[in-house]
């Protein structure tokens, strides 16, 4: 047999120490026990694995590894360089290893040790030659050179004995073990197939892993990031796990990818490069050559962790943008020393270089440069931090605060550009969209992007220290800006999906806001909104917004829907006008707003405005015609008006100027809550007397007394045409129909002295009101303006009295009646001493009489006994009322009665006639006596004194009836 590894010698060398030393026997004995109980224990094929890993690269071939069962011997066989001596030596030199790196991984080192929690009888196969180790035959050398005292079990792996046997013929080297009577060997290789899919991330010289039936390869390929390669784990049944790899300069990391994107890693250990029993609760997997105590489950003390986060800032950068938070540690307790340690590094490598992309503010108008390479301010070009410039022109370096550039990098969907800073220097805001990114970008410095802003990746950025931005703080920033009134538009919709709650209400208290006037002022609850206007008009005594940067979140942040009618209703107007109402750009605004304007809805006070006449000088818009006015047809020939300047008119259009009171045709004065007649209307004082109570609102038809009196028919017609005017004309208490009644004549007539054609009751007593051109519509219109039956106003009375005094009218004894009892119903609120009573009143006749022959009928049955035309005849009801207004007596109070003739006496509800009576006149309930006479007499005395035959009388006792014809006067 051959023994090409002389074997022979370092079994003789070994030997001669444990007999020389017993003491040297049993550490070694006891050394191997330790490292198979405890330092190896499960940890077979990640040291075999090792060790073909080893050889695959020292060969410089695909390392390729495979397991399989052969009755109970497990045959281990790999690829790449074979045997040699040095690795025998190692071998069984038990506490060395044949490395020459120390911190590389061993070659058939003490790793190999770990066979043995398997077997006892072990043996290697390469092409270079063959090894055995086995505890039985060393053994029986001990006995063979007199080692007999030792009796506990000898170690296997430091005497080996040459054999014949070589390697499966596709592989370089073959592991034989000889499973123990208690290993389970189906069990084994179930732990091996799980061990595998790590083993090929741990040891990249490996490229496969056959255990039984069970095939694990790995393939990788290059990304798009030259710093970056794809690793793809293929299993049985074709799982597949995939994995992203960049090599630190001190570290390997990789991250798992699902769905195409990376992932954080679940916790894990510390693989150095095979797993450790150091736990870590990292991001990503760390596979690390770093120094570990013998059976490299710990790291030996003094390792200098930290620096195996160089390089892990430029890992993150390496990623796609939107996925660079998962190497941020997230919040945790640490799962051991080593991972509190590598935390801390990682955070702080991450806090302290530029990786964080940020949004890049847009370049200024006529910028497009691409970068220099060589400028020094950036990062080296091999870093990975910079971008492909061909992607990249038209963007440069942003020089941030302290000299610091951002670096512009395209996003993998190529919509913006971005930057990459240091976190210390950025402010997040959560939830960010790409619209309000791009307003924020250049007003709060360097700002992480909307794909790194959601809640979940804003804790992640905390740990960095990246600042939180807050809408209170976006608010306190927008002060101080300058920007065109569309960008803040922009702005506020961009924030818009932010104000969910009262909160962020609050927090944007102090935003500011673009006014019409150029101005910038804050706090949205301090301004005013017209989303009507399509210009933006200086107004200065208001906040108002400016119409390209009004928006409805301004609404929702408290400030005020106004319209250009509100505007013009503002007090802070009437002050302004009171100071200044020449003053050129107050009349602008206020000419440039009437456009947009209610006229109807506008205060009088905007005649305060002053503009230019035809000859130059400044004027009240009230003192004011427009050209060609129908207005100006109408008046008194000294009527003060002027005319407006055609420049005014050309400016602003006709509709402005006669919102704020320039005549076109009749001017209205409207007033809320008016306090009492100090309006300059003519007449008002009087008006006002006559009102019960303040009215709520002044509505008024202006310098009516300005109407000459021949064109009252045409100023009628202009008064119904025009709508305004027209509602104002159909309030019966209102002052224009008060002055209309009073003052306006037509023919010489006041117009309140009219009657309505289709009023019956003035008929005969006032003229019809009778005008060419008027129709039926008009005449209702007018009707408060006429004589009202309805409302009989002291004017109205004194007219009514004059004409029932006037012998030449003949009106018909019902409308006699009827006017009468109009006026006793209006006594309470006429005023008695200003009426002017006529010497003669119209008796029920029609006849004209003198007063001091009238009375006033109160009881009806005296309408029998008395001549028609001394009565004067109203309601009963009224009666007394009558009397009072004409001065006259009554008829029971002036004349006495007495029935003098003897009648049947009988009841009402007995006699039939009686029933028939109340049928027949529909007569209320009868009290009293009910006395039937073939002749009815009354003997009349006091201011008439005669017997007469009546039908019908009353006392107070009875009500006597005539059955007969009138007996034939005496």
């Amino acid at each position: 047999m051959t023994d090409p590894f002389r074997t022979f010698a370092l079994r003789a060398a070994v030997l001669a120490a444990w007999r020389d030393s017993p003491t040297r026997l049993r550490e070694d004995a006891a050394t191997e026990a330790d490292l198979v109980a405890a330092g190896y224990r499960d940890r077979l094929l990640t040291e075999l694995a090792q060790n073909a890993a080893d050889a695959a690269a020292k060969a410089g071939v695909e390392g390729r590894v495979r397991v399989r069962l052969d009755g109970r011997e497990l045959r281990i066989a790999n690829t790449g360089a074979p045997l040699d001596i040095s690795g025998v030596h190692a071998l069984t030199a038990l506490r060395a290893s044949g490395k020459a790196d120390p911190t590389a991984v061993g070659r058939f080192g003490v790793g190999f040790t770990a066979v043995l929690t398997v077997s006892d009888d072990v043996e290697i196969r390469s092409t270079t030659g063959g090894l055995r180790f086995s505890r039985s035959e060393t053994r029986d050398a001990l006995r063979e050179c007199g080692i007999e005292t030792f009796d506990g079990d000898p170690p296997v792996l430091r005497l080996a004995w040459p054999i014949d046997a070589g390697p499966d013929a596709d592989a370089d080297t073959e592991v034989v073990l000889r499973l123990r009577a208690d290993i389970d060997a189906e069990a084994l290789l179930a732990a091996m197939r799980a061990e595998a899919a790590d083993l090929l991330l741990e040891l990249p010289a490996l490229r496969g892993i056959r255990i039984g039936d069970a095939e694990f390869t790995r393939t990788e390929r290059e990304l798009a990031h030259p710093a970056l390669r794809e690793s793809t784990i293929t299993g049985p049944d074709d799982t597949r796990r995939t994995w992203w790899e960049y090599r630190a300069p001190r570290a390997r990391w990789l991250l798992p990818i699902r769905a195409g994107r990376p992932i954080q890693a679940a916790p894990d250990v510390l693989r150095a490069p095979t797993r450790s029993d150091e736990e870590l609760s990292l991001p990503a997997l760390v596979i690390a050559d770093i120094p570990m105590q013998p059976d490299r489950r710990r790291v030996l003390p003094g390792a200098r962790l930290a620096e195996l986060a160089d390089g892990y800032a430029d890992f993150a950068a390496a990623l796609p943008a939107r996925d660079r938070l998962v190497l941020v540690p997230t919040p945790g307790f640490a799962r051991s020393e080593v991972d509190g340690l590598l935390r801390e590094a990682l955070i702080t490598e991450l806090r302290t270089h530029p990786w964080l992309p940020i949004v890049t503010p847009r370049a200024p108008d006529g910028v497009s440069a691409a970068p220099d390479r060589s400028d020094p301010a950036l990062p080296d070009p091999d870093s990975g931090l910079l971008p492909d410039w061909d992607s990249a022109v038209g963007d440069s370096p942003v020089p941030l605060d302290d000299g610091l550039f951002a670096v512009p990098i395209m996003q993998s969907d190529g919509r913006t550009r971005e930057s990459v800073t240091i976190p210390q220097r950025v402010s997040v805001f959560a939830d960010l969209t790409e619209d309000l990114a791009i307003k924020l970008a250049d007003m709060v410095g360097p700002l992480v992007i909307p794909e790194l802003s959601g809640q979940a990746q804003v804790q992640a950025l905390a740990v960095l220290d990246v600042h939180r931005l807050g809408l209170a703080r976006i608010a306190e920033v927008s002060g101080g800006l300058t920007r065109a009134p569309q960008w803040w538009r922009e702005f506020y919709a961009a924030l818009e999906p932010y104000v969910v709650d009262p909160l962020s209400t609050e927090e944007l208290g102090a935003l500011a806001v673009p006014l019409a006037d150029g101005r910038l002022v804050t706090g949205p609850r301090t301004v005013v909104l017209d989303d009507q206007l399509a210009e933006p008009i200086p107004v200065h005594w208001a906040r108002l917004v400016h119409p390209d940067a009004t928006h409805p979140l301004l609404a929702r942040l408290g400030a005020r829907a106004a319209a250009a009618t509100d505007l013009l209703c503002d007090p802070a107007l009437l002050a302004e006008l009171e100071q200044q109402p020449d003053d050129d750009d107050l009349v602008d605004a206020v000419l440039r707003l009437a456009v947009y304007a209610d006229p109807d809805a506008l205060p009088d006070w905007l005649h305060l405005v002053e503009l230019p006449d035809t000859a130059g000088d400044p004027r009240p818009a009230d003192e004011l015609l427009l050209p060609d006015a129908p207005l100006a047809a109408l008046l008194v020939a000294d009527a003060p008006f002027g005319t407006v300047s055609t420049a005014a008119v050309a400016g602003y259009g006709a509709r402005a100027l006669r919102a704020v009171g320039v005549g076109w045709d009749f001017g209205i004065l409207i007033e809320d809550d008016p306090t009492g007649p100090d309006h300059d209307l003519d007449g008002e004082r009087r008006w006002w007397s006559t009102l019960s109570e303040d009215p709520p609102r002044l509505s008024a038809v202006r310098d009516l007394d300005l109407i000459d009196d021949a064109a009252w028919p045409m100023a009628l017609r202009r008064l119904l045409d025009e709508p305004r005017t027209r509602r104002l004309l159909a309030d019966p208490v209102g002052y224009t129909p008060w002055w209309l009644r009073n003052y306006a004549r037509i023919d010489g007539v006041a117009l309140g002295r009219y009657r309505h054609p289709e009023d019956p009751e003035f008929a005969g007593l006032l003229p019809d009101f009778a005008v060419d051109g008027f129709g039926r519509a008009d005449l209702d219109a007018l009707r408060a303006c006429l004589a009202d039956p309805a409302a009989i106003t002291p004017e109205l009375a004194d007219v009514l009295l004059e004409a029932l005094a006037d012998a030449a009218k003949t009106p018909a004894p019902e409308t006699v009646s009827r006017v009468h009892a109009r006026l006793a119903a209006a006594v309470d609120h006429l005023d008695l001493n200003e009426l002017t009573l006529p010497d003669q009143v119209r008796a029920l006749s029609g006849a004209v009489i003198a007063a001091a022959d009238a009375l006033v009928l109160d009881q009806p049955w005296f309408a029998f006994a008395l001549p028609q035309d001394r009565l004067v005849v109203g309601e009963p009801a009224t009666a007394q009322a009558l009397a009072t207004l004409l001065d006259l007596p009554l008829v029971s109070e002036a004349v006495t009665a007495e029935v003098v003739s003897t009648g049947r006496r009988t009841d009402w509800s007995i006699e039939p006639l009686g029933v028939v009576l109340r049928q027949l006149w529909a007569l209320p309930p009868q009290q009293g006596e009910l006395v039937l006479h073939h002749d009815l007499r009354v003997r009349l005395g006091g201011a008439l004194e005669a017997t007469v035959s009546v039908p019908w009388w009353r006392t107070e006792t009875a009500t006597h009836i005539r059955l007969g014809p009138p007996a034939q006067p005496r």
